[in-house]
């Protein structure tokens, strides 16, 4: 029996406090085990079943149990068992049981509690002085629902009396967990989701495909709380842990539309950029696309000891101190974009420009790629050379961080397995072509770029567009080997997309400061080692032979050659 026990204390993004205990779930025999009652004459119900197995596993009475619900799919039953201290439930502490079709326990899992101390069955508050300190606290209206009884374990490992109230204005459905002893608000879950945003969701290029209501994007292993929360405060602003989206000085960011951090802002294609509301629309697009590039590279390893962008690291290692400091619409220049990064513990400056190309002109910010392509500059001079932001100054190491920049724009808007040429900033540039020389492809009738190239392109934008030519082939093989999840957050699967960014993200660290394609290329090949045991080795250089960066390529003369045995 493989069994699994971790710590449930995990702030959830909907809640005012943490729901704590101890978190067990088990995975049984693939084809389950016997139960108590499997032997009975009788068949035992589900309800039964689960009762009797959980009161053996966990040792616990049945008198301290109670049946919630349950049901029957279409191979298994599913019992769920509610935990009782003095006849009274247990706010979340909850058991489920699964059975399959021939009444065997498959799985079962538990959040009951072991409390340090039950505080009394009989409450000293009355129901209504309750829901009178529900709404104040949430400026609320009580919504008739019946208020309940229920205790709820508390950080300090107290089982507190409470009474379940439910309050709701026009933002907001709380139910709110009052204790009934004092009348202190312990817990309370807003039914209602947090934080949206009309923009342009992260797999889009740009506006052109369209904007979307965005509803608590936030991830949650990577910005916990969401992107608003610094610390004990929150902003109702374009501000938060990751950066500050704003223009001119960084109190000029965006407010929310309504309460509950909506950022609901409709964009005007016929007025200027910097006219109402098309503003307020570029600050919560950059902020929302930022955020997005901060949560996606946090859960492949651009982490707080990897020395990424945060104001507080929650004690996860790194500096801290160092949100991002977004510019929209700088006034600096135009038909650009730029990042600054300095060493890890100072934050970095990203500035966003109009684009002039087009009447009205149009904003750097509301192009996913644009922004993409710059937020990467600060993952990859953060994570070569450990931090210290100085590591991509020579022309071919600096070409390659435009290189990669240009790959996680092309990343995060791949949506199949389908390969097809791929040009960048096509919209700010008011053109099909884009900012590139050519487009990304696997054709080399259509994207010729070799190792080779090197030889006469020597200005940084252009060196990148041979480094991602050549990642970009291995991304397509790695996909058509393994195939494409749209769920680019699943770090655990094994699609071939998210096995190139495992590998592209895992190289950065792994390759010297001021590395060269040979060098980089190698790191590659070390992070499959690392991480995937060589598996993909001679799909790799394959790849990179295509361009002329085999075992032999050196001094930017190209070489097809690939390892015995490939």
């Amino acid at each position: 029996m493989a069994r699994n026990v971790q710590a449930c204390d995990a702030p959830c993004p909907r809640c005012f406090a943490r729901l704590q205990g101890p978190c067990v779930s088990a995975s049984l025999n693939i084809r389950g085990i016997d139960h108590p009652l499997s032997k009975r004459a009788t068949p035992a119900t589900p309800e039964e079943a689960a009762l009797s197995f959980l009161e053996s596993h966990l040792g616990v009475s049945a008198s301290t149990m109670s049946y919630r619900t349950g049901y029957t799919g279409e191979v298994s039953k599913h019992v769920y068992i509610r935990q009782k201290i003095n006849g009274i439930e247990v706010t979340n502490a909850v058991a489920n049981v699964a059975l399959n079709k021939k009444d065997k326990v498959v799985a079962y899992g538990s959040s009951f509690i072991k409390p340090k101390s039950v505080a009394s069955s009989t409450p000293k508050l009355s129901k209504a002085d309750a829901i009178a300190k529900a709404e104040a606290a949430f400026s609320a209206k009580y919504n008739d629902w019946k208020v309940s009884l229920e205790y709820f374990n508390k950080d300090n490992g107290v089982a507190a009396l409470t009474y379940l109230v439910q309050v709701q204005n026009d933002d907001h459905w709380w139910e709110v967990s009052v204790d009934a002893a004092n009348g202190e608000i312990v817990n309370a879950v807003d039914f209602v989701a947090q934080a949206s945003y009309n923009v342009v969701k992260y797999d889009k290029q740009d506006l052109t495909e369209g904007f979307t209501i965005e509803k608590d994007p936030a991830h949650t292993l990577a910005s916990p709380g969401g992107w608003h929360v610094v610390g004990s405060t929150t902003y109702n602003a374009t501000r938060g842990n990751n950066l500050i989206a704003y223009k001119t000085s960084n109190t000029g960011t965006s407010e929310q539309t309504s309460a509950g951090l909506n950022f609901l802002y409709t964009h005007n294609p016929d007025v200027s950029p910097a006219t109402s509301p098309n503003l307020d629309v570029a600050r919560v697009n950059g902020f929302y696309m930022a955020n997005m590039v901060h949560d996606l590279t946090y859960v492949y390893g651009f982490t707080e000891k990897a020395y990424n962008f945060q104001a507080d690291n929650r004690g996860n290692g790194g500096a801290g101190n160092d949100a991002v400091n977004m510019s929209i619409q700088d006034g600096s220049g135009t038909n650009n974009a730029n990042f600054a990064t300095p060493g890890d513990g100072q934050s970095g400056t990203c500035r966003m420009y109009i684009w002039t190309y087009s009447t009205p002109n149009r904003d750097g910010s509301i192009s996913n790629d644009v922004v993409a392509h710059e937020f990467m500059h600060g993952v990859t001079n953060r994570m070569t050379g450990g931090g210290t932001g100085r590591c991509l100054q020579t022309t071919e190491a600096g070409g390659m961080g435009e290189g990669w920049s240009d790959v996680l724009a092309f990343w995060t808007e791949q949506k199949s397995a389908t390969p097809y040429d791929w040009t960048l900033a096509g919209y700010v540039r008011n053109s099909p072509n884009g900012l590139r020389t050519v487009p990304y492809s696997t054709n080399k009738a259509v994207d010729p770029h070799m190792y080779s190239t090197l030889k006469t392109f020597t200005e940084v934008h252009r060196v990148g567009e041979v480094w991602a030519t050549i990642v970009i082939e291995a991304y397509h093989a790695l996909v058509a080997k393994y195939g494409f999840t749209s769920d680019k957050f699943n770090t655990s699967s094994t699609a071939g997309n998210i096995v190139f960014f495992h590998l592209l993200i895992d190289a950065l660290a792994i390759q010297p400061c001021n590395p060269t394609f040979v060098s980089a290329r190698d790191a590659i090949i070390q992070a499959d080692v690392n991480r995937y045991n060589g598996v993909n080795k001679c799909l790799l250089w394959n790849a990179f032979a295509k361009r002329g960066l085999g075992t032999g390529a050196s001094g930017y003369n190209d070489n097809s050659a690939v390892p015995t045995g490939c």
